[in-house]
């Protein structure tokens, strides 16, 4: 049980760091390799696809320490990563960017949201300015319908 709150713990913590690092490397010092993204119109691999790297490395050292030591805890920490990751993906490249044409169609009023809040994220082609770095949790106003 321990175990399964660690995972669910380090997943939601996850966003938090997604966030920060989204505003503050990717939108600052790390600009060169998510620059790319920002353009209308992108195919194939992308630049800012390393960062999937970045946040690999991690999950993949706490597997190995977590399997190879007497700290397991450190294998679900690791989980959480992959899970978040994983999650990340799916809304990301798949659901909001259509990477993959796997779920063209969304009629769920959560996705939507997302979806809204990420576009408004990249109405701002430029470094600055831009508004709703997180992934998974957005403000409650891109999940409201308009009004018809």
């Amino acid at each position: 049980m321990i175990y399964a709150l660690i995972t669910l713990a380090v997943f939601l913590i996850m966003e938090c760091v997604t966030w920060c690092t989204h505003k503050y490397v990717m939108h600052g010092f790390g600009w060169f390799l998510h620059e790319d993204h920002h353009q209308p119109k992108y195919s194939g691999f992308e630049k800012n696809d390393a960062f999937f790297v970045v946040f690999a490395i991690p999950s993949i050292a706490l597997f190995y320490f977590g399997t190879y030591t007497e700290h397991t805890y450190l294998f679900f920490i690791g989980l959480g990563i992959l899970f978040y990751g994983l999650a990340y993906f799916l809304v990301h490249d798949v659901l909001i960017h259509q990477r993959f044409k796997w779920f063209k169609n969304t009629n769920n009023n959560y996705l939507r949201g997302l979806r809204k809040a990420h576009k408004i994220h990249h109405k701002n082609m430029g470094k600055e300015d831009s508004q709703c770095f997180g992934m998974l949790f957005v403000p409650l106003k891109y999940f409201k319908k308009p009004k018809v």
